[in-house]
């Protein structure tokens, strides 16, 4: 495998304006996922930005950035334009999407993500972490995966992506962690197809890639990364890089 980890990153958020650019330990939040991106060593790392006030923080920093339209409908789409973008040759073909609000981002997530890649029968593989309480597995924030898991094993197959507390009864349920990497084909499938029922019931785009029979494997991980979608967030954000400093 050959992998570029592409960061996407626009300032429009609802709950939390100019994100990217929030102030954590005198720093913007994108420039410390970036740092963590790069602290993985799984290979060339490029920020996909919205806007250009993001481009020229990362630049400024010695990092990699490219401009995409700021109207792409998602954070996958703008991951593509960015591949399309830096690397018309095709020399990556495996693409690792990094979500550009994981300040606190464990670098050697990104190295197991792409275990379930060495599988060629797996188009996407994404994290799974275990949910040990159950407010947690009934938190509509907290994505769940019906995970067909065999015991002793680390990788197991997605079934089903929900923001429901699945699987019903007394087993193990599975936190998702949303970060993925795709084989580059996968990746160009994927943004092509159409916006599926379930993608939008769910407002979850990966239910896009199950309903066209893609196989999302997930390499189970013992941290779960925490993203900062509000103010509140990006003040526990602050207080937990301050710990760790």
């Amino acid at each position: 495998m050959n992998p570029l980890i592409v960061i996407p990153s626009r300032m429009k958020a609802t709950r939390l304006p100019n994100k990217p650019l929030a102030l954590i330990a005198g720093e913007p939040m994108i420039l410390h996922v970036w740092r963590r991106a790069v602290a993985a060593g799984v290979g060339p790392v490029v920020v996909a930005c919205g806007d250009q006030e993001i481009f020229d923080v990362i630049t400024a920093s010695g990092g990699s950035a490219v401009m995409t339209d700021p109207d792409l409908p998602s954070g996958s789409d703008r991951v593509y334009a960015a591949v399309t973008t830096v690397d018309p040759d095709r020399d990556f073909d495996v693409i690792v999407n990094v979500q550009g609000d994981l300040p606190t981002l464990e670098p050697t997530v990104l190295q197991k993500v792409l275990a379930p890649l060495e599988n060629p029968a797996v188009d996407i593989a994404t994290l799974a972490n275990a949910i040990h309480d159950e407010q947690e597995a009934q938190e509509k924030s907290v994505v769940k995966i019906a995970l067909a898991l065999k015991d002793g094993e680390t990788i197991g197959r997605a079934l089903y992506f929900s923001r429901a507390a699945i699987p019903t009864g007394d087993i193990q349920r599975w936190h998702h962690i949303g970060i993925y990497a795709y084989r580059r084909a996968s990746l160009e499938r994927f943004v092509g197809l159409p916006v599926h029922p379930l993608e939008k019931s769910e407002s979850l785009e990966q239910l896009r890639a199950l309903a066209d029979d893609m196989r999302i494997d997930c390499a189970v991980v013992h941290t779960t990364p925490f993203g900062v979608d509000t103010p509140a967030d990006l003040e526990k954000a602050r207080t937990l890089i301050h710990k760790t400093n």
